[in-house]
């Protein structure tokens, strides 16, 4: 008996749902098809009938991390403003957290990827870099709104989102052997970027 269009698409994103786990635990070139295929639940026989290699499951799991990773920052950036916060500060707070360090499987997907993104074909490089420009300007016209000022706007939010990815990146890779340098390394990088943010603040505001 053949398997039905939805369970098609079904068993499609189940497979794609455990390569980003996977993907982002170990790295793409680490993960074998026996294994993603296992995590998913199916045979590696059954690869080929969603995918044509596994460079286009790398472009499918891209996609995917890129238009959920979109859609969490958009919720971030709500939520902090029906809670009255900055959103600038809450997304700085957030992402420097030890809460967030800790999740590898489903944090940030452009700091998951980016050790991997270099070595990816067109097609989930292309993707990678969509998600990532999409998201700087969301990150900027957050600023814009948040400072009144569209010149410095994409500038603020390509420096401070680069910043932020840095630190994470570089706690994280100690975290496990060095927690006291992995939590300096987060504070640090969390409360510099927070006093800058409020310095810039404090000079655009206009004197009476």
């Amino acid at each position: 008996m053949g398997v039905s269009r939805q369970q098609a698409v079904e068993n499609r994103h189940a497979i794609v749902t455990a390569a980003e786990k996977l993907f982002r635990e170990r790295g793409v070139d680490a993960v074998g098809l026996a294994e993603l295929m296992k995590a998913a639940g199916f045979t590696q026989g059954g690869f080929y009938n969603h995918f044509k290699s596994k460079d286009a499951l790398v472009a499918a799991v891209m996609e995917k991390a890129m238009e959920e990773g979109g859609e969490a920052y958009a919720a971030l950036f709500e939520h902090a403003r029906s809670a009255d916060a900055d959103p600038v500060k809450y997304n700085i707070e957030w992402y420097l957290s030890p809460e967030h360090r800790a999740n590898i499987e489903a944090g940030c997907p452009w700091s998951g990827f980016v050790g991997d993104a270099r070595r990816f074909d067109d097609a989930a490089r292309g993707a990678y870099a969509q998600g990532l420009a999409a998201n700087l300007e969301r990150f900027a016209k957050v600023i814009e709104e948040t400072e009144g000022s569209s010149e410095a706007s994409r500038k603020k939010a390509i420096t401070l989102f680069s910043q932020m990815v840095g630190t994470l990146l570089l706690s994280r890779a100690v975290a496990d052997v060095d927690p006291a340098l992995a939590d300096e390394i987060l504070d640090e990088g969390r409360e510099h970027l927070l006093a800058a943010t409020a310095s810039a603040e404090h000079h655009q505001r206009p004197c009476f």
